[in-house]
């Protein structure tokens, strides 16, 4: 496997930045065309796409692989190829058994699941009835994603990430074509139509990782499911892996049942979600697939200088990256989303001869708020993303499991306690709280194991970095209220404004961040394990 991970870094962040844009682009056309808090379809969809959306992201951000790249990667390190694809294989029958009948039970209790997820709904039957039936649509969607995630894993230890990091781009083009094939259509249709288009797109998901496996002759067979050893220690390792890794997004599922309580408030925090998730999969997610398997393989090698040179480079290439997007969302949240779910939706629709936007400005201006908080939560979402895998390349699950449970407790504690005060604005006040109270207790367990020491290379650069954030931010405080008054030259179209002030935002950054000395491309190319 490549040891050099800023090259890693850039597949996988390349193939995840054309998912993200195209994720982006879904979301434009979805606000443009079904809306969010004026329409019951918008809560409906995405309270239900909420749940298979979330196994989704456990399976490709590292909750399945963090329990099964160590052992598969440990077998192979071992030198027994045979012997690491049969445990695939029976991890394989094991995961289509129980997701079978996950899947069947699902689809006969939708309702009562459907409770468990958004009970804010129940005193509205439409939107209930309307969240049920897209339950039934997209459930299936989260066995493809199983699937996908154990063949990405294969993939992954092999040093072969682009197959698993361009998989999602299809489902995000089957969820638009669904939209722009039903955009003059009732939003009932076009909501049922994009149910339909998430889980067709799960399928193509699972058939390219079938091809990029099958091409690196792990084509695994269907065996009889069996409870072997291999099987009992992943499931040991798997549990805590899924709590630990997932916190954030259980702590999201939690938020949306609040949050259900209050008309609107699922579809604000779910467009206000898909647009910190850009960098956040970029930056902490692409970081965190690359990590596991190269501490992974150091670990079960006995060099562990190497992984905390590792460790130590992907903190500093995840600051380096993250800070100006949360300051970018702290400043600009609102502007952000009338841009791109107003101006940007109602252009790019008027090409396919739908002329109107369904995003209201109440919308834009609750979906800003949220962004805004979630921004102040970023750093420690993408940081997170880098210190679980320090556990679990060394098969200790339990450790970031118990924090994880602390955070979800905090959680929904402060979300219950606020949300009759702050509204929806609470689960996401809550939900940044309880990823920095999580992230602050990993480092230190990792510091008092002396797995984890800052280095005063990274201690430094920390330092220029946070220099040029402020110069970053300063930057967009003085010229946002201009946005007006520029748009007069630009056909009045804010939307353009609010991209060239991020493009230069961005240009003033990276100028500060050279003349600084915050970054120096030429340290990368010896990789993590570089001197």
């Amino acid at each position: 496997m490549s040891g050099n991970i800023f090259k890693s870094l850039a597949t996988v962040s390349g193939m995840t930045m054309a998912s993200r844009v195209l994720g982006f682009v879904r979301q434009i056309f979805m606000a443009g065309i079904i809306g969010a808090g004026g329409n019951p379809v918008a809560d409906a969809f995405w309270a239900a796409f909420r749940l298979p959306n979330m196994f989704r992201r456990l399976f490709a951000e590292g909750a399945f692989h963090a329990a099964f790249i160590p052992m598969f990667q440990g077998r192979r390190v071992e030198g027994d190829d045979d012997e690491a694809k049969a445990f695939a294989e029976e991890v394989l029958s094991g995961l289509v058994f129980i997701l079978t009948i996950l899947t069947a039970l699902v689809e006969i209790a939708a309702p009562a699941f459907v409770f468990l997820l958004a009970s804010g709904f129940e005193d509205d039957p439409e939107k209930f009835a309307l969240t049920t039936f897209y339950t039934r649509i997209m459930f299936p969607y989260l066995m493809m994603m199983s699937l996908v995630g154990l063949y990405s894993g294969i993939l992954n230890s092999l040093g072969r990430f682009a197959a698993s990091a361009a998989a999602p781009i299809a489902l995000n083009i089957f969820m638009i074509g669904a939209l722009l094939l039903y955009a003059d259509a009732d939003t009932h249709v076009s909501g049922a139509a994009v149910a339909w288009g998430v889980s067709i797109g799960g399928l193509a998901q699972f058939l390219m990782l079938l091809y990029g496996a099958w091409r690196q002759g792990y084509l695994l067979r269907l065996r009889m499911p069996k409870l072997t050893p291999g099987v009992k220690r992943l499931l040991a390792l798997g549990a805590p892996g899924f709590i630990s890794a997932g916190a954030v997004q259980i702590n999201l599922i939690v938020g949306t049942n609040i949050a259900s309580q209050q008309p609107g408030a699922v579809s604000w925090l779910m467009n206000a979600d898909q647009l910190y998730q850009l960098p956040l999969a970029v930056i902490g997610i692409a970081l965190g697939v690359i990590l596991l398997p190269m501490l992974s393989a150091r670990v079960k090698a006995g060099d562990e200088k190497g992984a905390a040179r590792a460790l130590n480079r992907s903190l500093e290439l995840a600051a380096l990256l993250g800070l100006p997007a949360a300051i970018a969302f702290i400043i600009m949240g609102e502007a952000i989303c009338d841009a791109l779910f107003r101006g940007l939706a109602a252009d790019a629709l008027s090409i396919f001869g739908v002329n109107r936007s369904a995003f209201t400005p109440e919308d834009v201006r609750q979906t800003g708020l949220a962004l805004a908080i979630f921004g102040a939560g970023l750093p420690a979402f993408v940081w997170l993303k880098i210190f679980t895998p320090a556990f679990f390349a060394r098969e200790d699950t339990r450790t970031p499991m118990n924090y994880a449970l602390l955070s979800i407790a905090v959680n929904t504690a402060l979300s219950l306690i606020l949300f009759p005060f702050f509204g929806f604005l609470a689960v996401a006040f809550a939900t940044s709280f309880a990823a920095w109270l999580q992230l602050l207790l990993l480092a230190q367990r990792l510091y008092r194991q002396h797995l984890f020491r800052p280095s005063a290379a990274l201690m430094g650069r920390f330092a220029r970095i946070l220099v040029c954030v402020g110069g970053l931010g300063a930057f967009l405080w003085l010229i946002l209220p201009q946005t007006g008054g520029l748009a007069v030259y630009l056909w009045d179209r804010e939307w353009i404004v609010i991209m060239g002030i991020s493009a230069a935002g961005l240009a003033i950054y990276g100028a500060l961040a050279l003349a600084l000395g915050a970054v120096r491309l030429a340290d990368y190319k010896t990789g993590p394990g570089g001197k």
